[in-house]
């Protein structure tokens, strides 16, 4: 039940919430667009029911110069009064003074709105939905009547004479009866005065022909004084003249023997002044010379010691100079002789390189060879041997002939006592004995191994 309640007043609840809603942001534009804000030209008047304990004390309207209100909606109304300064031209003409004279005043006020919170309600309850057209007009007619009443007030001297006293009295009885009706008077301008009987121009005329007579006594009391104090400033020229001739004569007279004294006095300084300046000078020259052989004699040491420094510079350069040459050359020669050496050890390695090489090709054929040789003697190393010996008999044989072959045996002289031994010559004794010189071809045959035929080496006897 409760169920189907809810759901039958779900659509009216919603469109509640809706209105209420609505109405809100309703209140709160009506609200925002009742806060009114004051622009500082400008006097916000707001009427209507006002804050106030008792109904005497409730105002007709509140006034505000600058801030913010909120008008409440309904209760109160707003409006705004314009501050702008209004220029009122004020040709005032015959106005009767005091001396029943009539003058022309012809001036211009400046007023406006005031902003003091007692005028600004006689403002808002008075001006209130004027424009500034019919508010210059009323404050014009308030100004012409406090004008001509002060005009009357006033004689046409201190108007004419007194001109501060005359704003000041137009300013005090205008600003009173414009506070009135909510005005304030800015400024007052006063352009010019007039009378129609010519009263004013006639006081300017007395008052200037006052102020030619006045000048033109002062101008001769003046020119008097001015005559007097021209003969007794002459007077008193002539006796200061004198007075100054007399001093001066006396003053020159006792100038002329200051003067007298001064020169001897003077002459006698100079004479003592040039006295010693000679002897100053001869000292300075004296010293001057001393000091001049000093420097001279040290410039002298200087040069002797520069000159041997030169020398000396030259001698160390040139032995530097010449040991960096033979340094050089040194090196020089040692680099060659370092590459001729390597030149020649490697010349003297390649020749060694070379017999090396050749030696052992020879001995390795020679190895070949005997190999071979060993090969063809059916492998027996002795008969190889005998075999090689047999191959150099034939040199061997050679060399003894050509060890006698150059023997002249027809010069040969050989002394002979004519004992033989054996029946032998000398002669033949000595060629045997030469014979005998030479190795035995059986010796030589036999240390190889061998032994000769019959017919070459016969057999030896016993005993040989």
């Amino acid at each position: 039940m409760i169920q189907n309640l809810c759901a039958e007043l779900g659509p009216i609840v919603g469109v509640v919430v809706f209105i209420v809603v609505l109405l809100l942001v309703m209140i709160i534009l009506l609200v925002i667009a009742r806060i009114k804000t004051c622009p500082p030209d400008k006097i916000l008047v707001v009427s209507g029911k006002l804050p106030g304990k008792r109904k005497e004390d409730n105002p007709s309207s509140l006034c505000i110069h600058g801030g913010v209100k909120f008008v409440v909606p309904f209760f109160q109304k707003y409006t705004f009064l314009d501050l702008t300064p209004l220029a009122i031209n004020v040709d005032l003409k015959s106005a009767l003074s005091k001396q029943n004279i009539r003058i022309d005043v012809p001036s211009v006020f400046t007023v406006g709105i005031s902003t003091e919170p007692g005028v600004m309600q006689n403002a808002a309850e008075r001006l209130l939905g004027l424009s500034l057209s019919n508010i210059s007009d009323l404050a014009k007619d308030i100004i012409f009547g406090q004008l001509r009443l002060v005009i009357a007030q006033m004689e046409i001297e201190e108007i004419n004479q007194d001109r501060d006293k005359f704003l000041e009295a137009i300013s005090r009885n205008v600003e009173g009866e414009l506070r009135k009706v909510g005005l304030k008077l800015i400024n007052v301008n006063v352009t010019d005065i007039t009378d129609e009987s010519g009263y004013i121009i006639a006081l300017g005329r007395e008052a200037a022909a006052k102020a030619i007579n006045d000048a033109k006594i002062s101008v001769a009391e003046e020119d008097k004084k001015g005559s007097i104090g021209q003969a007794n400033a002459k007077m008193q020229e002539r006796i200061t003249v004198a007075e100054a001739e007399s001093k001066a004569i006396e003053g020159e007279n006792r100038a002329k023997a200051d003067i007298a004294l001064s020169r001897a006095t003077l002459r006698e300084k100079e004479a003592e002044a040039l006295k010693l300046a000679v002897t100053a000078e001869k000292v300075q020259e004296a010293k001057a010379q001393e000091e001049s052989y000093a420097a001279q004699k040290q410039a002298e040491i200087a040069r002797a010691a520069k000159e041997q420094a030169t020398r000396e510079a030259d001698i160390i350069v040139a032995a530097e100079i010449e040991r960096k040459r033979i340094e050089i050359e040194a090196e020089a020669q040692a680099e060659q002789a370092r590459r001729i050496a390597r030149g020649e050890a490697d010349a003297v390695y390649a020749k060694m390189e070379a017999e090396a090489r050749g030696a052992y090709e020879k001995l390795s054929k020679q190895a070949q060879g005997m190999e071979e040789l060993v090969k063809a003697a059916g492998g027996n190393a002795t008969d190889a041997a005998r075999l090689m010996v047999t191959d150099k008999l034939e040199s061997i044989v050679d060399a003894q002939a050509q060890a006698i072959s150059n023997i002249k045996i027809d010069k040969v002289t050989v002394w002979d006592g004519g004992q033989g031994a054996e029946g032998k010559t000398g002669t033949a004794n000595f060629v045997s004995g030469m014979l005998k010189s030479l190795p035995p071809l059986e010796d030589v045959y036999a240390m190889a191994g061998l032994s000769l035929p019959k017919i070459i080496a016969p057999e030896k006897k016993d005993g040989e």
